[in-house]
């Protein structure tokens, strides 16, 4: 990747040159969603403690979360053709910080409705910057190493999420816990009361990340940013429509699937690991391996941004997606460390997938490339439900059966990474200019 350590150069509607000071205001964002989205993997345990949930409800984290990238991603797009990318990102931290700030009264009130409220907002941010970054950091280069541009912030992101899980084990889990025998023989005000004081764990936690994340927006707002480049030239769309994309449209359903199977997995990975037939680890300890699973994908796309210079996108999509069903297939039918670590080591092959199948759904859009954007973002719904697949299939059948449903996520994502192999060596999606 050709790298310019001030204002990248450009020819024409091509940059010749990555903007480095513009990749790395971007790549924080990626590290900052990132934390934050698997701190869901810590709750889910610790709400589902506190509030005495079965899998499928404690799930309502992921969809609560999840369905926000619906509901919002249309609207995001719509906001970045209004004022722009740099402005949307601005917002976009902004909304977040209230989302964060939402958890002081949740804990306050022990109420798991204001948390899931809490969570929807903070994932809304999460979606302008979903719509925004994705986009803008595979056009501060040249296209052809696009998708390893994306890869490189996804390592960032995926930092974050490495980061998460042991920093939310230690300050979030680990209180002494009544017994459920021993909560139902308390009074109604005596469980409430139990209940905000074991939710109190999250206020310190999410009170920084909100400030954090404003001290983020005020510096954005300041800084100068590059606008985005397109290389449509004169293609007209006004009379095209993304669903006539077949690859846009098939990369929105492995979105989808990609999303679904990996929250799938994280969210239950504390419990999974507390199973007898696993290791049957408490969870604070549970949680600090939780961090191997997201640090595989850190390394991942660290080296999938090197490997994607010479291995073409849709290629390497389709071996690391069978690479992930198979381990995902080995876990379910084993038992102890085998059971474990092999499900720890779908993270290794989860790590290429999204950027991969971003940049593989949005080639070849032009000016549509924004409307692409918020179709795949809005896809990441997935996220919210199949993880409640999950959780139901894992109240009849069992936690670590019930990962039969990401497996078959994971199959079908090879295929279509399989069937784009040969849209080059890094598909060069064609972006819409701010």
């Amino acid at each position: 990747m050709a790298i310019s350590t001030g204002t990248a150069m450009s020819t024409g509607n091509q940059r010749t040159t990555t903007d480095v000071r513009a990749m790395s205001i971007a790549t924080t964002l990626f590290f900052m969603w990132g934390f934050l989205t698997c701190l869901n993997d810590i709750l889910i345990p610790h709400l589902k403690a506190i509030f005495e949930l079965n899998y499928r409800q404690a799930f309502m984290v992921q969809v609560a979360f999840f369905f926000s990238y619906f509901v919002f991603a249309l609207p995001s797009g719509k906001l970045v053709d209004w004022i722009g990318y740099q402005k949307s990102m601005v917002t976009g931290l902004a909304v977040m910080a209230a989302g964060a700030l939402l958890f002081l009264p949740a804990a306050s009130t022990a109420s798991f409705v204001l948390f899931l409220a809490a969570l929807a907002t903070l994932a809304a941010g999460m979606t302008v910057l979903q719509v925004t970054a994705n986009p803008y950091v595979t056009s501060l280069g040249p296209a052809r190493t696009a998708s390893s541009r994306l890869n490189f912030s996804q390592a960032f992101n995926s930092l974050g999420t490495t980061i998460a899980p042991y920093l939310g084990g230690v300050l979030i889990l680990g209180a002494a816990w009544l017994t459920s025998a021993q909560m139902n023989t308390l009074s109604a005000s005596a469980l409430q009361a139990y209940r905000a004081q074991q939710a109190s764990s999250v206020r310190m936690p999410y009170l920084g990340l909100a400030m954090v994340l404003l001290l983020l927006a005020a510096a954005l707002a300041v800084v100068k940013l590059p606008p985005m480049i397109t290389n449509a030239g004169s293609r007209d769309t006004t009379s095209d429509s993304i669903w006539r994309h077949h690859w846009l449209v098939m990369g929105a359903v492995c979105i989808f699937l990609y999303v679904g199977a990996e929250v799938s997995i994280g969210s239950g990975l504390v419990n999974y690991f507390g199973l007898p037939q696993i290791k049957a680890l408490d969870e604070v300890t549970a949680a600090k391996y939780v961090s191997l699973y997201w640090g595989g994908a850190m390394i991942g796309r660290f080296i999938g941004s090197a490997i994607l210079q010479r291995v073409r996108t849709g290629m390497l999509l389709g071996i690391v997606a069978s690479m992930a069903a198979l381990l995902v297939l080995t876990s379910v039918g084993s038992r102890g460390s085998i059971a474990m670590w092999s499900i720890l080591a779908v993270g290794l092959f989860n790590s290429v997938m999204f950027s991969n199948i971003f940049t593989l759904g949005l080639h070849g859009l032009g000016e549509l490339t924004s409307k692409g954007s918020s179709l795949l973002v809005m896809a990441i719904v997935g996220g919210a439900l199949i993880p409640l697949a999950v959780g139901a299939m894992a109240d009849r059948i069992g936690l670590q059966h019930s990962l039969l449903l990401p497996a078959i996520c994971y199959i079908i994502i090879a295929a279509f990474g399989f069937a784009a192999r040969n849209l080059g060596a890094a598909a060069e999606p064609v972006l819409a200019a701010e």
